[in-house]
């Protein structure tokens, strides 16, 4: 914590995003020891990933977001609902394939010829989006000193951001290895998807500190994409191979390490 307190915000969430990156690569490095993975701690890996990011939604940006607004509802639900809005329009738009669901969904957004290592490499992207944006959010809201956002919650933020990426390497690198891809081909591809946070995490720090006066709608806006990406992919597929009770257990703990997360260092 003291480290990061000798830079700027910009700086601090390009560190905080830069975590998260990392752990998005080492979640891609099985894939040098192994083709696949057994689906049971996937699908438990994904819930936790769900639980962290929906924890992380409400206590990291709606609560603040909240209580800087004094009370008011509004901010928080303009931009809860249109991150979501966002969220969908790039769904529709972007071509992806998700990866957790390879033999069970067709490619969706636009009709495109791209290969099949670009459309999931683009589907863990969409994730990492708003993933990175929650995260430079939360260093910028902590510099403008308001109650409810500090520093220890961004850091928090980061660490639980952080802990739900490594199922998200293994998303891409996994599928491509087994259809044939070498392994540092499946690797460089795996962690490659991770690369949008620190842009995403820059972006989001420096416009709530070119713009106090949006933070709250900003905030929301991190959570509802947030919330989209759990709701429309996370949960969905983890529960696809029939292991939903498993993937509850693994939302339930992400959720109660990311609370505990943020109450601990927040």
């Amino acid at each position: 914590m003291a480290f990061l307190t000798a830079f700027n915000p910009i700086v601090q969430a390009l560190w905080g995003t830069l975590f998260t990156w990392f752990v998005t690569a080492l979640g891609a490095v099985p894939v040098f020891f192994m083709r696949t993975i057994n689906r049971k701690i996937l699908d438990a890996m994904l819930g936790m990933a769900a639980g962290v990011m929906t924890a992380a939604s409400f206590w990291s940006l709606l609560a603040p977001a909240i209580e800087m607004s004094a009370g008011s509802w509004v901010p928080a639900v303009v931009g809860f609902l249109l991150g979501g809005a966002v969220l969908r329009l790039i769904d529709r738009l972007l071509p992806h394939l998700h990866p957790f669901m390879a033999g069970h969904a067709e490619p969706e957004g636009i009709r495109t010829s791209w290969r099949r290592s670009v459309l999931l490499v683009l589907a863990v992207t969409l994730h990492n989006i708003p993933e990175g944006l929650a995260v430079g959010v939360a260093f910028g809201a902590a510099a403008n000193g308001i109650e409810g956002a500090t520093l220890a919650g961004a850091v928090a933020l980061a660490l639980g951001i952080g802990l739900q990426n490594f199922p998200e390497g293994m998303a891409v690198a996994m599928p491509l290895r087994r259809e044939g891809f070498s392994r540092a081909k499946a690797f460089m591809y795996g962690q490659l998807s991770g690369m949008v946070e620190p842009l995403a995490g820059l972006f989001g720090a420096w416009i709530v500190l070119a713009a106090r006066a949006i933070l709250p709608y900003a905030l929301a806006f991190a959570a509802g994409a947030m919330i989209f990406v759990v709701v429309e992919e996370l949960i969905p597929e983890a529960q696809v191979e029939g292991n939903a009770h498993i993937a509850t257990l693994g939302t339930m703990l992400g959720f109660a390490i990311m609370m505990t997360l943020d109450v601990a260092l927040g």
